[in-house]
């Protein structure tokens, strides 16, 4: 008996992990496919509401007469208040067509549709975002960031000369990755701040730098060091991109574009690709992240370099300069300010009783 499961050990165990991975799969499929009838049925729902209040006339109070016997029928299901009704409507009309539920907004969660509902009013920009939460599984949180920090006009909006010095489709690919600007909102960085603060604030917030930087960003180091013929160079930020399957460094800069800054650039790319690029990788790129760029400067600069180079821009949160600082009152001097006021207010109104 035991040699006989000594036996079946390898194969078992095969045997096994491909059992496991179908039923997550078909639980996944499961999953999805129960999401898919029930936005398409919030859909159905939402549409049938819409055109009997076109075309009988049904008023507004029809919405909570329908919340009202809905509940009383389903008692044990949270999806027909009234609020969520008024998002049915809303979403049968800003999908008329059966087929788009059906193959695109059907696919992500219900939540996911009524944020996008909340936050955009253009169609093609909501079908960018649910395209974008499909392909990259993107949860409520993470979709509602990129929502609010503009990532549908940023995408793709960096100065590049990857159209020259990348074949296709990897070229187009690298485009739509890079940004501009990167919102680094997250940071607090002051007006004296040099690059180095700047690189070690992001890597302490390697989280939320990796969220803006996108899915396929993987952190490789910082300050990465290089060694060519004796001398030391070292990189801001590495990273590998496993959809590019490259290397990309990031070079910081707390000031805008410079020409000489797309040479020092080329150089790093050069170095990574001779030093750390495996045969099977692509050619390393280059992001140059700046406070500021003038474009047709930034095309010149890139026009006669044959690596792969991007420039992009970044915002930082609004910080007051640290001579205003001081200058300003603090909680606890507006707070007694305040109570000095609300004292002489109620002073004169006791006078003006006696009078």
């Amino acid at each position: 008996m035991a040699a006989d499961l000594l036996k079946l050990n390898g194969d078992y165990e095969d045997f096994l992990r491909d059992l496991k991975n179908r039923i997550r799969t078909a639980q996944v499929r499961a999953a999805l496919a129960v999401n898919r009838e029930l936005v398409l049925l919030y859909w159905q729902i939402g549409r049938d509401i819409l055109s009997r209040q076109q075309q009988q006339g049904w008023g507004a109070k029809v919405i909570d007469k329908l919340a009202k016997d809905l509940k009383a029928e389903f008692p044990e299901m949270k999806g027909f208040s009234r609020t969520n009704l008024l998002y049915m409507r809303a979403f049968a009309e800003a999908y008329p067509d059966e087929q788009i539920v059906q193959q695109l907004v059907g696919q992500i969660p219900w939540g996911h549709n009524v944020r996008i509902l909340d936050y955009i009013k253009d169609p093609q920009e909501r079908l960018w975002y649910t395209q974008q939460t499909i392909e990259y599984g993107w949860s409520r949180n993470v979709l509602i960031h990129h929502i609010e920090t503009n990532l549908y006009q940023r995408q793709g909006q960096a100065t590049t000369n990857f159209a020259r010095s990348l074949p296709k489709p990897q070229s187009d690919l690298a485009q739509q990755l890079l940004k501009d600007p990167y919102n680094f909102d997250f940071l607090s960085l002051g007006r004296e701040a040099v690059e180095r603060d700047l690189e070690r604030a992001l890597t302490e917030h390697i989280r939320e730098f990796l969220l803006e930087l996108g899915v396929g960003f993987a952190f490789m180091g910082n300050q990465y060091h290089l060694e060519v013929e004796g001398d030391d160079f070292y990189i801001d930020l590495l990273f590998y991109h496993v959809k590019l399957r490259c290397y990309v460094v990031i070079d910081l800069k707390m000031e805008s574009f410079k020409p000489e800054f797309s040479g020092k650039m080329n150089f790093y790319t050069s170095v990574v690709d001779d030093l750390l690029r495996h045969q099977n990788d692509n050619p390393t790129i280059g992001i140059i992240l700046c406070r500021g760029k003038k474009k047709t400067i930034v095309e010149y600069a890139l026009r006669e370099i044959n690596k792969p180079i991007g420039v992009s821009t970044y915002e930082l949160k609004d910080v007051l300069p640290e001579t205003l600082k001081g200058s300003l009152p603090t909680v606890e001097q507006l707070q007694m300010e305040l109570e000095a006021k609300a004292s002489e207010i109620e002073a004169i109104s006791e006078t003006e009783n006696e009078r």
